[in-house]
């Protein structure tokens, strides 16, 4: 393999190697800062500023939405079908996590973010055409975006309700918190959609999309084995 038709996985080879290397105090983390914890447990009333921020912050940093939605993104080439997509995964988060939140449900956070690490799987074997091959028919697409998009939304609800943030101002610090994760999401979106269009441009990109999802699906894997890891031992 050439130096040439290699540089296109360069950058994803890196991110799955980067998010093994620092493992697990930030990577597989991805809890709540303590510097933000400490600011939203001392606060009561609406803070809409901070709250949009907080939720663009976890959204930006949140590895396992990424690499989800890279997975969703990759072969979808039209505005209107990444739209359609992401306003599907959107609708479920948004569902689950200002519902979780707003009446107290939660979920462990080990087995939700264990299911998160899943969808990234699922998303990977359906890149690569493992279902069709295994049981002859292809899942609905929009149907599974939508239903990871709802264990998404619970994953994020049991981050904020480690905030322990104050009954006083609850609705509108969620709602500010949940237009913050859509922003967030906004900007990694097109920054995936900046990468993935050069990288259609080049000659390598078909020849490589199955090593890329390989590498996606290992990400998954990996990070259902950690959550499961912290279940079993906590």
């Amino acid at each position: 393999m050439n130096s040439y038709v290699s540089l296109p996985l360069r950058p994803i080879i890196g991110l799955a190697l980067l998010l093994f290397l620092i493992a697990p105090e930030t990577a597989f983390a991805h809890s709540v800062a303590e510097g933000d914890k400490g600011y939203i447990q001392e606060i009561s009333g609406v803070h809409l500023v901070s709250f949009l921020y907080l939720g663009a912050k976890h959204m930006v940093t949140g590895y396992d939405h990424i690499l989800f939605l890279f997975g969703v993104v990759f072969f979808l080439y039209r505005v209107k079908e990444v739209a359609t997509y992401v306003s599907l995964f959107a609708i479920g988060h948004s569902l689950t996590m200002l519902g979780g939140v707003y009446f107290g449900v939660g979920i462990n956070s080990y087995i939700i973010d264990a299911i998160i690490g899943l969808s990234v799987v699922y998303k990977a074997l359906d890149n690569m055409g493992a279902y069709q091959r295994w049981f002859g028919f292809q899942p609905n697409t929009k149907v599974a975006t939508l239903v990871f998009g709802l264990f998404h939304g619970m994953g994020l609800a049991s981050k904020i309700m480690d905030y322990e943030i104050s009954a006083d101002g609850l609705l509108a610090n969620l709602l500010a918190f949940n237009i913050g994760v859509e922003i967030g999401q906004i900007l990694a979106l097109c920054a995936i959609l900046i990468v993935m269009s050069f990288w259609r441009k080049t000659p390598s990109f078909m020849k490589h999309a199955y090593i890329a999802n390989v590498i996606l699906m290992t990400a998954g894997f990996g990070l259902i084995g950690y959550q499961l890891t912290g279940y079993f031992v906590s």
